[in-house]
């Protein structure tokens, strides 16, 4: 059952402080006040990192599949816009997955949550306190380490605009840069945030598993194989997380909240999301598998019949987020938890840094753990390298099988150097410049210290 952030957060105050749930529900949206003039007590301090998961809705409503799948080999499109646009490396400045507005309306509504914070509460040694800053500094480096990924070279902005004295045309500064304070974001997150929450919170607030699991992926960017694998190693230490079974797969994203999940985008009802207009719309979705994907699989996989209709020719739809034999073609949005990161996710990503520091076993038995739960046979190295060319390029292919269509693909062929090669041959890819999306022009006009990416000049 999906709560209302309303009611989660509601419920998290009462049980972190004695704020009345009413005085809580009554604020105005804190993009009415200044900053100093709206956090006066701890309920004004969850507020205002409510409002950041907010934006957190916003940022991957759809983007999620555009900027992770929409330029990758597991998809293709019959739709205009963005979706044909992607797909045929055709990216414009007016496309409107080149905005990244609502990053930085996240990294706004942050950065005055991280100076206001500590100012509601009497003792820095406050449980509350330290768990609100380590969420609003976490979900800022989440935004920065995305940024980068997408675009490359990103302004970073770590102090809220108060002063018409402030300089609002900031630069643009190095992804080395960018993707450091993402990590010390991220490490204060992992250092600060609560170990769980009960009951649907503990998947839709950030915990130190999942800052934990984030900084694993900005890790394995970075190739810092080694302390990936520190990273990973906490994930995959900490008791709470662990594989469901094959029959419960689908249940991870059409349910939430799973065991396996470490990290997910909540929405419900009222708060809702692109999925089904992505994925289960038929005919009219956005997405449907490529033909390489539906040849990608082994024999036995049981995963296909999980993921789409096998049984047609051209599958219409992917059913992954909504159970086998989902058939409700309505255009209605979609009120499913967006799942951005799971444990499947990071063992095949510490498989992945051991694979590369050749430690093999170790490698191999996460990566046979991933593939016994999908009914295949055991991998040893011989057979990775008969089918795959290498271990590494093996676990990769189980990523985009295991991990399909929720938002991995792309980045991963990114970081392993494999886009051009891979994508080539389907819409010409061919320079590295192209890699990263272009900054819409409306960035542009309003900020005149940007400056285009290469590629797009």
């Amino acid at each position: 059952m999906k709560l209302s952030f309303k009611y989660i957060i509601a419920a998290f105050v009462l049980s972190a402080s004695n704020t009345s749930c009413s005085s809580f529900l009554d604020k105005e949206p804190i993009s009415n006040f200044s900053g100093q003039g709206f956090y006066k007590k701890p309920a004004d301090a969850q507020a205002g990192v409510n409002g950041i998961y907010n934006s957190l809705q916003s940022v991957f409503r759809i983007n999620f599949a555009y900027w992770g799948e929409g330029r990758a080999d597991n998809v293709t499109t019959r739709h205009s816009g963005d979706p044909f646009a992607l797909q045929q490396n055709n990216l414009t400045p007016i496309i409107n997955s080149a905005r990244w507005d609502n990053f930085y309306t996240l990294i706004s509504r942050a950065n005055y949550a991280i100076k206001y914070i500590p100012t509601v509460f009497e003792s820095e040694d406050s449980a509350l306190r330290n768990q609100l800053l380590g969420q609003a500094r976490g979900l800022r480096g989440l935004a920065f380490f995305y940024l980068t990924r997408i675009w490359g070279d990103v302004p970073i902005i770590l102090e809220p605009y108060e002063s018409i004295d402030q300089n609002l045309f900031v630069e643009r500064n190095s992804q080395a840069d960018v993707l450091k304070q993402a990590e010390e974001d991220l490490l204060f997150a992992a250092s600060n945030c609560a170990d769980n929450y009960t009951g649907d919170r503990n998947r839709v607030f950030l915990t130190k598993g999942a800052a934990y699991a984030f900084l694993t992926q900005l890790a394995m960017w970075e190739k810092q194989y080694d302390k990936a694998v520190g990273y990973a190693d906490k994930v995959l230490d900490d008791s709470q997380f662990s594989l469901v079974s094959i029959s419960d797969w689908n249940s991870i994203f059409n349910k939430g909240a799973s065991s396996e999940s470490i990290f997910e985008v909540g929405y419900n009802e009222v708060q809702t999301n692109s999925l089904r207009v992505l994925y289960a719309l038929g005919s009219d979705s956005d997405y449907v598998p490529s033909s390489k994907f539906i040849a990608s699989f082994e024999e036995g996989d049981l995963r296909k019949n999980l993921i789409y209709d096998v049984k047609e020719v051209q599958p219409r739809k992917i059913w992954k987020f909504f159970g086998v034999g989902f058939n409700d073609e309505s255009p209605d949005p979609s009120g499913n938890n967006i799942v951005l990161t799971r444990l499947a996710d990071i063992m095949l990503l510490k498989a992945e840094a051991l694979s590369n520091l050749n430690q093999t076993d170790e490698s191999l038995t996460l990566l046979n753990n991933i593939r016994r739960r999908a009914g295949l046979a055991i991998m040893d190295l011989e057979v990775a390298k008969n089918l795959y060319g290498d271990l590494t390029s093996a676990i990769l292919h189980e990523r985009s099988i295991e991990l399909s269509f929720e938002g991995h693909r792309w980045f991963d062929l990114v970081r392993t150097g494999k886009a051009i090669n891979t994508m080539n041959p389907l819409n010409g890819l061919s320079d590295e410049k192209n890699l990263v999306w272009p900054i819409h022009e409306n960035a542009l006009l309003r900020n005149p210290k940007l400056n285009q990416n290469e590629f797009y000049k």
